[in-house]
């Protein structure tokens, strides 16, 4: 009887211990999906560190800085990250080779923060159709926000549309008697950015005077430079990508032209634009930040940029740290590394997918005070707020208010 009795309590017992461990998160068995070991996560990256948009490469090289930090560090939740990053030289050709090389060959889990309109237009339909996470680009096009079309692709910095409203507002107040005149990329990131303004400018649309695209290809656009000054232009909307950002504030200069000047945000950074295209020639230029200018001085005491500053001193010495990409890397790798850790020990491509999709005011060590990230099952735009900025002197200044992105697409 005693001995029937002992082994029924040690069956109970054993049963509600299984059910404990069972119930338990912490003790949850791990679930590794494609590109996971209990070890070790692979994760895919493309960037242009040759082409026209080479300014760009100094983003997945600093990535990878982070990414040596965590490891240093024992990883994320145990596993330390493998970091495949490929050169696609700007070239959506070369996006689709490697985002197919990243999924089928090497197996990464997921692919993160590939930078480029063309380069992620040409493999969203890929991404989605093999259902592979497609997480935080670096591009604003509003269409890698649409949840209900392409679920496994969401952006990360503000959306241009949302960016060339702000624009809008600013100089339809200001300016209200402008000749406006449009220099932008003939893509969908240019395209993107003009629809925005034009949107945001709304019946004062007939402000614009004259439209001057260029190709990604083209040498120099000086002959649009030439072409919208002397279609007497007094405020310039520039939403070019770096290279030719920097060719225009110096042929502006070149020619005696000094128009206001509103550059897009994407061409804001002091290091790869402003520096070579000369402080002097880039005094009064109009942008738009999210981000702490490493720049300014009202940054030396605060925590955040204090932080960043240990991090770029320890694991990216030789990087330039007036170059804002350098912040922009940084911020998305605390993205990517929240996503992780809240993830846990499901590291599925469909949780990675959720947690992606489950970021509530997120604050990121280099981020404007009032500005967090937030995403939900159909919110897609992880940051929607700016700021105005002009440059002054050698570095960026805030002014006005944070402001909100105003369209949608969720």
């Amino acid at each position: 009887m005693t001995k029937a009795i002992s082994r029924r309590h040690a069956f109970v017992a054993g049963f509600a211990l299984s059910a404990l461990i069972a119930a338990s998160p912490a003790l949850a068995q791990k679930k590794n999906g494609p590109g996971v070991t209990d070890t070790e996560i692979k994760i895919g990256n493309i960037m242009p560190y040759s082409g026209p948009a080479s300014a760009y490469g100094v983003i997945g090289k600093t990535e990878q800085a982070y990414v040596d930090m965590l490891n240093a560090a024992g990883g994320v939740n145990g596993r330390k990250i493998k970091f495949i990053s490929y050169d696609d030289a700007y070239s959506p050709p070369k996006a689709v080779e490697h985002a197919r090389k990243l999924v089928e060959s090497d197996e990464v889990s997921f692919i993160f923060n590939p930078l480029g309109t063309p380069s992620n237009t040409a493999i969203l339909k890929y991404m989605n159709a093999r259902k592979v996470p497609h997480l935080f680009l670096a591009t604003g096009a509003t269409v890698f926000g649409q949840a209900s079309v392409n679920p496994w692709t969401m952006g990360w910095q503000p959306n241009y549309q949302s960016e060339g409203r702000i624009y809008a507002k600013y100089v339809a107040d200001k300016y209200p008697n402008a000749k406006i005149g449009i220099l932008y990329q003939n893509d969908d990131f240019g395209k993107d950015m003009v629809k925005g303004f034009k949107d945001g400018l709304g019946a004062k649309t007939s402000l614009i005077v004259a439209e001057a695209p260029y190709e990604i290809s083209d040498p120099t656009i000086d002959s649009q430079i030439v072409k919208l000054k002397a279609a007497g232009v007094d405020l310039l909307y520039n939403s070019t990508t770096p290279k030719f950002a920097a060719q225009s504030i110096k042929k502006l200069a070149e020619i005696g032209w000094k128009p206001v000047h509103v550059l897009g945000s994407v061409s804001a950074s002091v290091g790869s634009v402003i520096k070579p295209a000369g402080f002097d020639n880039s005094q009064g230029i109009i942008s738009a930040s999210y981000a702490k200018d490493p720049d300014d001085p009202q940054w030396k005491d605060d925590a955040g940029y204090k932080k960043w500053l240990a991090f770029m001193d320890k694991w990216a010495p030789a990087a330039d740290k007036n170059n804002s990409l350098n912040v922009y890397a940084y911020n998305a790798m605390q993205t990517l590394e929240a996503v992780l850790r809240q993830a846990g020990d499901d590291l599925t491509r469909e949780n990675i997918l959720k947690q992606a999709q489950s970021l509530k005011d997120v604050k990121l060590d280099m981020l404007l005070p009032g500005i967090a990230l937030n995403t939900s099952a159909t919110d897609y735009y992880p940051i929607e707020q700016m700021q105005l900025i002009r440059f002054e002197g050698q570095r960026w200044v805030t002014f006005g208010e944070i402001i909100k992105g105003e369209i949608g697409g969720k």
